[in-house]
């Protein structure tokens, strides 16, 4: 009897202990006593802002919120606390609210059972991982990816036998909402001894001092996975003595700093499916061995100075579904792949990319029997000729990307037979022709349609019905007008459209504002679409709008408060600019210029708290600038030109210290420029021209302003002396104090310009902003033209229409960058510099309307880039020198007032000039005369003598005969001059009697 109760208490012991927490200590339902207050004391160094962990309350800690216990033992085996919110650029809030921070106590180590630990997504400040972290040793999952960890890697993780997945990830982009701390590894040999390891991701870990890091990854026996990329590697071994990756199928070393040939080893690793090696600096040709990666789906590239094709042994990999290899610098007819892809290869590929390649050439007929491929990128590259009319023989495609190339002639209808297209992108061509229904006839698939930027027409019947749905259309710059097209309004799941300039001249029909209602992108801007604009609240998608450029008239509508891009500008909306519409919390951009805006700037707009760009100008807007921008942080660009604005500039304008550009031209804004201008210190831009600005140039500019490079002070009141230190501003490269009251001299220190010494393509002036052009007024070569692109390359200096004397300095001939020099309507003396033939880029020059005396200096000739001249109304004198571009100013009111000039153009002649030039070539040409009479007489003289006496010295014969000749001709001349003599005599005598 005691030994059957002994089997009973036996059995009894057996039954509870294969119940749940009885063995392990715990009397009751729920979770371990003790690991329980480990949680309630890991939860007491956390921040959590919205109490996240709400739930950890209770006797049971298996039910609380992120904590999983083990079905059969009760113990904690699973603690997940990521971030459920994952960040987007313009909804942070929820991801903010939801991060988890503070600090990571020891006492978690009190869960021994733990296999799985998430703290991902999360703010813990920047603070190392903690060196316990290594003692979970049943830990199977480990990610503290994304959570604000940083600092050098623990080796004591290499204590973690049984970990498979391992996730240390840190997301270094600048835009991330929680401010990152580079993680970098040391010696990595402590990885080798993670020996159940399947999963690794280290990426944006710093590896530029790691070591052994190769190594250790090639002892993993069952890693399958390994993910390198952004970790500033700066070299692979290119040969290892044993490969010992036999179980690795993902391997990616993207995004580092490899410069060295492809390594061969990487040939040997048999189960490899995805190998990713793009943006690096990978020189040589794709190693023939490649051919041995039977298994290989993907291999990527991209982005690598690589030469020569890929070789022939590729066709071995049957099984190869994506290829990618952008940025490869190869040409010629897609790197010769036809021989490559002659075999089996070209019965399976699926996918190739071989996109920003610099490829050339046509688009071969081969590449087009790859029936079974669902991709085709060949975008970014130098393609040309037609698309084959065989495009519609894959039958199996889905993406087709050939946008950004130089294709040319029309899109072939065959197009239209690919039943299974979603993605059609032949953006930024040379295509031309007209598209019609034919070109969609199959296209039932089609989700995604862009034919951007080439000379395409659309053409369709008005009651034609498409066969698909879109999700995006991006026609810009292609002709569907002039009338609105009415196939659109069938397009109800659109998020995405863009038709601007695309030749529409109609009246917006009223069922395009539903049609939008999912959309988030719309742009119609460059039409010709009348009509009023409904308040448009309900969209509340839409981030993008842009209607530029049309006749949209009436009053400003609503618009939903979640749009980052609004541009009203160049349309006809009239009334005041509402409080509400400034009720848009993530606007980053507004324009309403050029349109007939009135009333008063609403103070509301300094409540714009991420705005960046805000273009108010070319209306009546009147009153004052509004003075509340101490909150308004973020803004870059300002423009208020072009209005009736009166008043001071506000003194808190400056205190946005984002502040760049500041337009402020062309208003009635009175006194003295503001001293809080003084702060904006990375003010590139001060556009203050043509407003009723008085006072003197202040010195605080050339000391505080020292990013500027556009001053523009035009058309004020301005008065004293030009304060020297403005030379100071080593950057600027556009001076224009034009037309004010200024006196003194130029400061000898304006030589010291620096940017306007140099000849050079600028940078952008201000930040890239969302598609904002720069743009000012600019008055040079005798006009007043609008500049935006060409504004950056503007060298300008313009004094003209001052009271300013002197001479002008030599220094200003070192400016050899300046493309117009205008200092016109002063009191200027003294000669024009003869090294003026310095500036070589000099395109416009006006020094009309001063006192400046003596000859035009030759040196103008050698200005081989001028395009406008004026001296008109000085005192020079003397001839004009003609060359070069002189030759081609025939208009004479150039040198008008000028009595004393002469030459082309003028009817003048230069008549003293020429006498004294004829008088003196008359007196060169007598004495040169004289010399030549006198040699020629010498010479024959000399001839004459010798040719007579020289004969007869030489032949006795004609000796005699000529002596004989002599005698006989002096007898007869004796004979007849007696004869003479006596018959005289005779006559005179019987006169005489």
């Amino acid at each position: 009897m005691a030994t059957d109760n002994v089997y009973v208490l036996f059995y009894l012991l057996a039954f509870l202990c294969i119940q749940p927490n009885v063995c392990d200590g715990a009397l009751t339902s729920g979770c371990i006593p003790a690991e329980r207050s480990a949680l309630l004391e890991f939860k007491r160094g956390l921040k959590d802002p919205t109490n996240r962990l709400s739930s950890w309350v209770g006797e049971d800690c298996c039910k609380w919120e992120g904590v999983t216990c083990s079905n059969h033992t009760g113990h904690v085996v699973k603690l997940d606390l990521h971030n459920p919110h994952p960040f987007s650029d313009f909804g942070g809030e929820p991801y903010n609210n939801w991060t988890l921070g503070g600090e990571l106590r020891p006492s978690l180590l009190g869960l021994k059972h733990l296999k799985y630990l998430d703290l991902s997504m999360n703010d813990f400040g920047g603070i190392n991982i903690p060196e316990f972290m290594g003692s979970f040793h049943r830990l199977q999952y480990l990610n503290l990816s994304r959570a604000g960890l940083g600092g050098l890697l623990p080796h004591q993780l290499g204590n973690l036998s049984n970990l498979q997945y391992l996730d240390l990830y840190n997301d270094l982009d600048p835009n991330f909402v929680v401010p990152v701390r580079e993680f970098s590894i040391g010696d990595a040999l402590w990885i080798s001894h993670l020996s159940s390891l399947k999963h690794l991701n280290l990426k944006s870990v710093n590896f530029q001092n790691g070591t052994h890091w190769l190594e250790a990854l090639n002892m993993l026996p069952s890693i399958v996975e390994i993910y390198l990329s952004l970790c500033e590697i700066g070299s692979v071994p290119l040969s290892l003595p044993h490969v010992n990756f036999t179980s690795l199928s993902v391997l990616d070393l993207s995004d580092n700093l490899i410069d060295s040939t492809i390594p061969s080893w990487l040939s040997n690793i048999s189960g490899l499916e995805h190998l990713d090696l793009s943006e690096n600096d990978l020189q040589g040709n794709i190693p023939p061995t490649f051919g041995n990666l039977a298994s290989l789906k993907e291999l990527n590239l991209a982005f690598n100075p690589l030469q020569g094709g890929i070789p022939t042994s590729f066709k071995n990999l049957c099984k190869l579904q994506n290829l990618i290899l952008p940025g490869i610098n190869i040409s010629q007819d897609l790197l010769g792949l036809d021989e490559s892809f002659s075999g089996c290869i070209k019965m399976s590929l699926e996918s190739l990319d071989l996109s920003g390649t610099n490829i050339s050439g046509q688009l071969p007929e081969w590449l087009l029997q790859l029936r079974k491929l669902k991709v085709l990128n060949l975008g970014w590259n130098l393609i040309s000729g037609p698309i084959p009319l065989s495009l519609g023989q894959l039958a199996s495609l889905q993406e087709l990307y050939l946008g950004v190339n130089q294709l040319n002639e029309t899109i072939p209808e065959s197009v239209g037979r690919l039943s299974q297209l979603v993605t059609l992108d032949l953006q930024h061509n040379n295509l031309e022709g007209v598209m019609s229904e034919a070109h969609f006839g199959n296209l039932t698939e089609l989700k995604y349609l862009c034919l951007s930027s080439n000379s395409l027409a659309l053409k369709v019947e008005s009651n034609w019905l498409p066969p698909f749905r879109l999700e995006s259309l991006q026609m810009d710059s292609c002709k569907l007008g002039p009338e609105f097209p009415a196939w659109l309004q069938s397009q109800i799941n659109i998020f995405e459209i863009d038709m601007s300039n695309a030749g529409i001249i109609d009246a917006m029909p009223n069922w395009f504002w539903s049609l939008i209602s999912t959309a988030e992108y719309v742009s119609v801007s460059g039409n010709q679409i009348s009509g009023h604009v409904p308040n448009l609240l309900h969209l509340n998608n839409l981030d993008w709008l842009d209607l530029s450029s049309n006749y949209f008239e009436g009053p400003l509508p609503y618009f939903p408060p979640g749009m980052y891009f609004l541009d009203l500008s160049n349309n006809l909306f009239s009334g005041t600019i509402s409080l509400d519409i400034m009720n848009m919390p993530y606007l980053i951009y507004l324009s309403l210029s050029k349109n007939n805006l009135s009333g008063q700037i609403p103070f509301s707009v300094c409540q714009l708290q991420a705005l960046q760009v805000l273009d108010l100008s070319k209306n009546t807007l009147s009153g004052v600038l509004p003075n509340c921008w101490n909150n308004s942080s973020g803004i870059v660009i300002m423009d208020f030109s072009s209005n009736n604005i009166s008043g001071v500039i506000p003194k808190s304008i400056c205190s946005m210290a984002s502040l760049q550009s500041l337009h402020l031209n062309n208003n009635s804004l009175y006194e003295e420029l503001s001293l809080s201008l003084k702060d904006c210190t990375k003010l590139v831009i001060l556009d203050a021209g043509h407003n009723d600005l008085k006072g003197e140039i202040p010195t605080w500019i050339g000391e505080s302003l020292t990013s500027l490079r556009f001053l523009n002070l035009r058309s004020n009141m301005l008065v004293g002396d030009i304060p020297p230190n403005l030379s100071r501003l080593s950057s600027l490269q556009f001076l224009d104090l034009a037309d004010n009251e200024l006196s003194g001299t130029i400061p000898r220190s304006f030589g010291n310009f620096t940017a306007m010494k140099v000849i050079e393509n600028f940078s952008s002036s201000t930040t890239d902003q969302i598609r904002y052009k720069e743009h000012m007024f600019i008055t040079t070569k005798g006009n007043t033209l609008s500049y935006d692109e060409s504004l950056l390359l503007m060298n300008i200096l313009d004094l003209s229409d001052n009271n300013l004397f002197g001479g002008v300095p030599e220094e200003v001939t070192g400016l050899f960058g300046l493309f117009s020099l205008n200092l016109s309507g002063n009191h200027f003396t003294g000669e024009i510099i003869e090294n003026i033939s310095k500036l070589q880029q000099l395109e416009s020059l006006d020094l009309s309307r001063n006192n400046f005396s003596g000859t035009i200096p030759s040196g103008l000739v050698a200005l081989t880039y001028l395009a406008h001249l004026n001296l008109s109304y000085n005192n020079l004198s003397g001839e004009i020198p003609l060359g070069n571009q002189l030759l081609t100013f025939t208009d004479p009111s150039i040198y008008i007032g000028n009595p004393g000039l002469c030459g082309f153009p003028l009817n003048q002649s230069c008549k003293d000039s020429e006498t004294t030039q004829g008088q003196s070539n008359s007196d060169d040409g007598d004495e040169n005369e004289m010399i030549w009479f006198y040699t020629s007489m010498a010479l024959g003289f000399v001839v004459g003598f010798w040719a007579v006496w020289g004969t007869l010295i030489l032949n006795k014969n004609w000796n005699l005969y000529y002596f004989r000749f002599i005698d006989n001709m002096f007898d007869k001349v004796y004979v007849f001059t007696i004869l003479k003599v006596s018959m005289i005599r005779k006559r005179c005598c019987s006169q005489q009697e």
